[in-house]
Formats: structure tokens, sequence, C-alpha cells
């Protein structure tokens, strides 16, 4: 058993759950009871689960009533990811606070490396670092023809397009997210001061299971610092199972993920107004990412002009006749 301490939590620790049954979930718990760091709080959110997550979380709240908390919605809801994140963050009492997903596990040395970061960099709202796919769970994991990895490949990092190890100004990360740029971080990856959460007022609850963190992050990237270390604390669990593989599975990945981004930015583009943002590059790239959406027969077209030159006259006239119409759109 971990030593209890008496003063103010540093670290409020937040684990969201909707079935998330027993094997996986007492492993991303016994994840954050196997830190270096251990002046930490542990909430975990129900989301209205149906299945034993529920009375594995129930054991270990009373097991450790001063240090891991159970918290349901009003009449046991099931209201969605965001709404369960800041069920979390209400009840938190750190300064920083951290979410870990209930699949996914943090190696053991998550919370006191990134403190010792994050503390040298007052200014920095957010920092995360890398995550590691975690396809070697299972030795026969499905999820690796999915992703086409080669016989040696075990388990791959995130690839960024941000370098590594420094404090990011704002609002650069969100221009790349505008241009579907390689840099999600991962919310079991974050840590972040719960004062940054007051600020901004938490994750967006019309965003009920997917996209919820890139609606977040855009809210911090827009406004403040952010630290991208090169290091990896944490394992994302590669399992068909999961909210996209089964859309995927079910043929309904593709959808699913256009649907979602065309939501997250009309999100956006009414955030940015009730911000009263002006920042011209930052209006420009989220027009660029509209384009395919409104107007997705030139979108389709002019993605298959990589040559001009090799055009008949015809079609390229037309297609330089469509993009002049739209043109003013994606200034």
């Amino acid at each position: 058993m971990l030593e209890q301490t008496n003063k103010k939590p540093l670290v409020s620790c937040i684990i969201i759950f909707f079935n998330a049954g027993e094997k996986f979930f007492i492993e991303a718990i016994e994840s954050i009871f196997a830190q270096t760091y251990d002046n930490w709080e542990l909430f975990l959110a129900d989301d209205g689960s149906t299945d034993e997550s529920t009375s594995v979380a129930l054991k270990y709240a009373q097991k450790y009533p001063e240090k891991v908390y159970y918290l349901e919605h009003e009449q046991h809801q099931n209201r969605g990811m965001s709404a369960t994140r800041n069920l979390g963050i209400r009840h938190a009492k750190g300064e920083y606070i951290a979410f870990l997903d209930a699949d996914d596990v943090w190696l053991p040395h998550k919370l006191e490396q990134q403190i010792n970061i994050i503390d040298q960099y007052p200014e920095a709202a957010m920092l995360y670092g890398r995550t590691q796919f975690w396809f070697s769970w299972s030795a026969d994991n499905p999820c690796r023809s999915i992703f086409s990895l080669a016989e040696n490949e075990q388990d791959p990092m995130t690839i960024t397009s941000i370098k590594f190890d420094q404090l990011i100004a704002p609002p650069t990360q969100l221009l790349l997210y505008l241009q579907d740029r390689n840099i999600y971080p991962c919310s079991c990856s974050m840590i972040v001061r719960s004062s940054t959460f007051k600020a901004l007022g938490g994750f967006e609850e019309d965003f009920r299971n997917a996209n919820e963190d890139m609606v977040f992050h855009s809210k911090v990237f827009l406004k403040y610092p952010v630290y991208v270390s090169s290091e990896c604390w944490d394992r994302y669990r590669m399992h068909p199972d999961s909210y996209w593989r089964t859309a995927w599975r079910e043929g309904k990945g593709r959808e699913a993920e256009q649907v979602g981004r065309f939501k997250y930015l009309t999100w956006l583009e009414k955030y940015l107004v009730e911000q009263e943002i002006k920042n011209t590059l930052v209006w420009k790239k989220l027009n660029q990412a509209f384009f395919p959406y409104r107007h997705p027969r030139l979108f389709r077209l002019l993605k298959t002009i990589q040559y001009p030159f090799v055009l008949s006259r015809d079609i390229y006239r037309k297609a330089r006749k469509m993009l002049n119409s739209a043109l003013v759109e994606i200034r």
C-alpha cells in the first residue's frame, strides 16, 4: 500500500469508464498505483456502466478511501466522455490534472518526470509526450493486420511534425491541427494545469464519444504555450473493441472520421467567433480545412490534378473556373 500524505494532492488522476470490463480496467488503475511519484489522488468517473466495472471502481474506492474516489452522474446516467471528464475535473483538488483511459496504462515514471518538466516551465498550460501504440499486449492481436505492421514491428510510437523538447507558442499547434498534420496527443499522455481548465471551461459536452480531446486541445493551442516532450510515458492499447476499431470493422470508420472532423471544424468556427479571434492565419487555415466539405466536387477534381500540364485544356479550364469561384473562401 502506498504511504498516504496529509498535504493537498498535487496531481489529480482521472479515469473515465463505461462498461470497461475488469481486466483492462484493473491494469489501468494498477499502473497509477505503480507510479514512482505517489502524491496523487484518483477519481474513477463512471459514465453509467452496466457491467462489472462499476463494482471494480467501488472496491478500489472502499479499499483506499483517502486516495481513490468513485464518481457517477445523477441517477447513474450515461452522458458521454466530455461530461464524464468534466465530472472528474470538478472534484479534482490537485494543481495538475492527468487523464488515463480505462483500457490504457501509464509507465511508472510518468508523473514524476512530467512534474519535473512542467515545473520548469510555469508558462506552459499543458505538457504531453509521445505515446506507444501497444499491440504486443496480445500475441495474436488482430489489429496488427489493420495497421499493416511488419512481422518484426512491435509497438510503434506516435509520429509528430512538432519538434520535441521545447515550448510551442500559440497558435502553432492549432494551425497544424487544421492542416491535419500528425500532432494529435493522446489524452493519457498529457498533464494539464488545473488553472487551464478553469480558464477554458473544460471539455465541450456536445462531443460525447469522439474528438472531445481534439476540441479541448484546440482551446489550449489557440491561447497558451504547450511543452512537447520526446519521452514516452504511456501505452495506448490497440484492441478490436475500441470505439474507432468497432466503427472501421462495421464499415463506418471513414464516414465517422469525416463526420467527426466536420463537426469539429464547425465547432471551431463558432468558437473563434465567440472568442473574437482576429488572427488571419488561423481563419485561413480553417477555411482551407473546410474546403473539402463545402466544395466536395471541386475538391475531388483538384485531387486528381497533380500536374496541370498533363491535363487537357478543357479539364484545366474547368478546374480553374471552379477554383476561382471558391478562392475567396480559402484566402
